[in-house]
């Protein structure tokens, strides 16, 4: 007995609502939107921890490379579950040895992906965010790590194929 293939029609988009709330300074210049909502149902993508090496596991030396290629890796991850940075909803992102310099690399990253804000763009929908320093990762050289959550819309009238 063949194996029935499936099929997935999707369901209107979630649509994420970002919030700054009154009280709270404007995280905007930061890269980051304090809150963000969404209502269900959703299928949910967890990302683990991506660091700057590229498929060939090579880690340059600069932080802003690694940054960069950081979210490139997010990116490929998100696409193999179907979902594109703007399902991007919130972001962890460990950076080594922090600085004021290695902040304005990750922002100048985190806005090649998200918008600036500028030049007439609408305001850009910075996921949620929370940037912890660490003194090491995982691997030799490794500066930083980003991991992120996404949420996309649930599909409908999925149909799984049946065992043979």
């Amino acid at each position: 007995m063949d194996a029935k293939p499936s099929f997935i029609a999707q369901a209107p988009s979630p649509q994420p609502c970002y919030l700054q709330p009154a009280g709270l300074y404007d995280s905007l210049p930061n890269g980051y939107t304090h809150v963000v909502t969404v209502q269900e149902p959703l299928r949910w993508l967890f990302v683990s921890g991506q660091g700057g090496e590229n498929a060939l596991a090579e880690l340059p030396d600069s932080f802003a490379r690694q940054a960069a290629q950081a979210l490139a890796n997010i990116k490929t991850a998100l696409a193999a579950g179907g979902a594109d940075m703007g399902h991007v909803l919130k972001l962890t992102v460990l950076i080594v040895d922090h600085s004021l310099e290695r902040f304005e690399h990750w922002q100048s990253a985190v806005r090649q992906h998200w918008g600036s804000g500028e030049a007439g763009d609408q305001r850009p929908r910075f996921p949620a965010c929370t940037l912890i320093p660490v003194p090491k990762l995982a691997l030799p050289g490794m500066l930083i790590e980003v991991e992120a959550t996404a949420a996309l819309p649930m599909a409908v009238g999925a149909k799984a194929a049946t065992p043979a």
